[in-house]
């Protein structure tokens, strides 16, 4: 017989498990990562004087006078790339020759020097306030290459760039990415040496107490993008896609014959696939121009509304995020081809992901963590990131049956992992109800922050089985969604 103090503290301790959720797995992301993956889309915008040069690459002599749009309008890029479903925008504020979109204190070489507005503009302002007002987050670049400055090379130069960081910091408002590359030298202008400098990207630019202290400290929502992170990781390639697994995590290595793994000197063999139980959560950006340039070419075509939901299918569904290069003409505007392109996607997507078939279904798990409804298998379909199922420790392999209630048509299927506990999952499998037995409709590996997947051929189920097939740890899923692509 149990006594009654005893029959308390047994309750008591049977509770405190019921609440406890599952311990965290692995490297976790930052609350500025969590919002990045919400992001999902976003575009990087390149427009310099080489756009009016024609090429994809400025040499740094163009003169000032070079840049002159014949009628900038921010907010027609910025509406056209909220049509696309892009959430956010980067701003290339200086490309590699060196001209900078704001009027700097740093170098003459920048926008006041040219006849737009008549000297007076500041083309990153306008961009960010468009940006804001239509409810985009906004980013810059800055190029850590400069051909046009004569200091280039030298520790001086070291001191110009990080005041121009810090201008860009500190005067335009919150940031959701600082972004950067590997540019590391070779022949330019530099003042009119005309000449080729190379330089030791492991010690030159001395990326850990730049990002330190001017990134983190001026701007602690950025999330610094390089080949290496520190926050998100570039995919490796500009195809605009990741590998099918695909994991969040990622032990930087330095390339062959390099002690140090910095921007531009990076194994990006692996940046792909990313690390499976990697030191830190760096998540991948695909990066890929909506034409073929970064730059606006005239005898270039953007890319399909067909092609990019295909982009989005393998960046953004397999846990990464899509990043188009958006190129402003010479007029300062979008092209009416890229404007009807980002169109058609933005309708696709939305449209394809307007209705989750699952969303008024029943759900049923094998397992729920604790017999707690806070960790109901009901939370796979209330729309809400914050709730998700979870199972109990022993439960690594578990299965939840979702009841449509009726038969429906569906080819999409979306499963998404609450990461703020860490990516879990490694295999899973999902099986509808057909005739009177279970049928295999599609399995895959990593999860992540959501993965998607597109079915050869539509589907027609009233009931589907979602299996974890090989997890090391018990699971954690913020949603699970049926959907039929519009096309």
């Amino acid at each position: 017989m149990i006594r009654p103090v005893a029959a308390l503290l047994l309750l008591t301790a049977l509770n405190s498990f019921a609440q406890t959720p599952p311990k965290p797995y692995g490297a976790l992301p930052a609350p500025r990562q969590v919002a990045w993956h919400e992001t999902e889309v976003y575009g990087i915008m390149h427009f310099t004087p080489t756009t009016f040069e024609n090429k994809e690459w400025g040499f740094g002599d163009a003169d000032p006078k070079t840049f002159n749009p014949s009628d900038f309008n921010a907010e027609q890029i910025i509406l056209a790339a909220k049509a696309g479903g892009l959430k956010g925008i980067v701003l290339v504020a200086k490309h590699h020759d060196g001209f900078a979109l704001w009027p700097t204190k740093t170098t003459d070489y920048n926008i006041s020097k040219s006849p737009f507005r008549g000297g007076k503009g500041d083309l990153v302002k306008e961009v960010a306030d468009a940006a804001r007002k239509h409810g985009l987050k906004f980013g810059v670049y800055c190029s850590p290459w400069d051909r046009n400055n004569a200091k280039y090379g030298t520790p001086e130069y070291l001191q110009i760039y990080r005041e121009q960081l810090k201008e860009l910091y500190t005067n335009y408002g919150e940031l959701f990415m600082s972004w950067h590359d590997g540019a590391n030298g070779g022949d330019g202008y530099y003042g009119g040496a005309k000449e080729k400098r190379s330089i030791d990207n492991t010690t030159y630019y001395q990326w850990d107490s730049t990002w330190t202290n001017l990134t983190r400290k001026l701007q602690p929502s950025a999330n610094i993008f390089s080949d290496i992170g520190w926050d998100v990781r570039w995919a490796g390639n500009e195809d605009g896609s990741v590998n099918e697994t695909s994991w969040a995590t990622l032990t930087p290595k330095p390339s062959e014959g390099k002690n140090v793994a910095v921007p531009g000197q990076a194994n990006a063999t692996e940046n792909p696939g990313g690390t499976r139980n990697g030191k830190f959560w760096i998540p991948a950006e695909c990066d890929v121009p909506l034409r073929k340039g970064w730059f606006y070419h005239p005898t270039e075509k953007p890319k399909t509304p067909e092609k990019l939901f295909d982009l989005y299918l393998k960046s953004v569904g397999r846990g990464a995020a899509l990043d188009l290069g958006l190129a402003p003409d010479t007029r300062g505007q979008l092209h009416d081809d890229d404007v009807a392109a980002l169109k058609s996607f933005g309708d696709h997507l939305k449209q394809t992901f307007a209705t989750n078939l699952a969303a008024r279904a029943s759900s049923k798990a094998v397992n729920v963590r604790g017999y707690n409804s806070i960790y109901s298998a009901k939370n796979l379909l209330d729309s809400k990131p914050e709730t998700y199922w979870a199972t109990d420790d022993d439960f690594k392999t578990p299965e939840v049956i979702i009841d449509l209630g009726q038969p429906a048509v569906f080819d999409m299927i979306s499963i998404q992992e609450y990461i703020k506990l860490g990516q879990r999952i490694e295999e899973f499998a999902v099986d509808a109800w057909q005739g009177d037995q279970w049928k295999e409709i599609c399995k895959g590996t990593s999860i992540g922050a959501k993965r998607l997947v597109k079915l050869e051929i539509p589907v027609t189920s009233s009931k589907l089985r979602l299996r974890i097939t090989k997890s090391p740890v018990s699971v954690a899923i913020s949603e699970f969604g049926v959907y039929k692509d519009s096309e």
